[in-house]
């Protein structure tokens, strides 16, 4: 078994985070390549199979322009946060048609104390979101199935911060998954704890975790009309 992620790797994020300048960085990129970057792309590599296995459209990309792993450059032009970098390290297994259209995506995040493993819809445009509710109310029955199996909620969380307060307009007050319809972002997550993301068994858990995702994101795929 494979071990990607040290202590040290959460030693390189807690000190960007405490400074958060160009000199800081460079002075310590040696750290961030050895201890982040480089192992979080040889996980991306190693998750290849496993993701094929759950779906023969999504991709596990290591390259290092435009594939799966963010940039650990912050765009911060439209932000009061001048900081340069983020604090965080996180990777996008994303569908093969993500640069045509709106795509749900698998996720893996690396932070000190907050690392978790997720997928879904994130911050939809308003015809994305009308379309994924409009699936849900003519789909309720595959909904079900997909979103409250037991099995997930055991699992994940249904990510709820950002709910409308009232029904969406347009749709039935007494839709029986009418609080589904009030997400703004259709994502399921868990913690991942640091003892899990440095143990040898990281690529195993993550594994598991995006089978058990699977069937949700298939149902955002039906409802965007891509292939799974």
């Amino acid at each position: 078994m494979t071990t990607y992620f040290s202590d040290k790797s959460f030693k390189f994020l807690r000190g960007l985070a405490r400074n958060n300048d160009k000199t800081w960085f460079a002075a310590h990129k040696a750290d961030y390549e050895a201890h982040v970057r480089q192992p979080f792309l040889q996980l991306i590599t190693d998750l290849q199979p496993d993701l094929a296995a759950v779906s023969g459209h999504f991709r596990a990309d290591p390259r290092t322009q435009g594939g799966s792993l963010f940039r650990i450059y912050r765009d911060a032009r439209f932000s009061n946060d001048k900081s340069p970098y983020k604090s965080w390290q996180g990777a996008r297994l994303f569908h093969e048609r993500r640069r045509e259209v709106p795509a749900p995506s698998f996720y893996v995040h690396l932070q000190p104390g907050e690392s978790f493993v997720g997928a879904g819809v994130w911050h939809p445009e308003p015809p994305t979101q009308r379309r994924i509710r409009q699936f849900i109310v003519d789909n309720p029955g595959s909904w079900k199935a997909a979103a409250h199996d037991p099995k997930l909620r055991r699992r994940f969380e249904f990510e709820t911060s950002e709910m409308l307060v009232r029904p969406p307009r347009g749709f039935p007050a007494d839709f029986e998954y009418i609080d589904d319809l009030k997400h703004r972002n259709w994502v399921f997550w868990r913690t991942l704890g640091d003892d899990t993301m440095t143990g040898p068994r990281l690529r195993q858990t993550i594994a598991k975790d995006l089978a058990t995702l699977g069937p949700f994101v298939d149902y955002l795929c039906a409802a965007l009309d891509l292939e799974f």
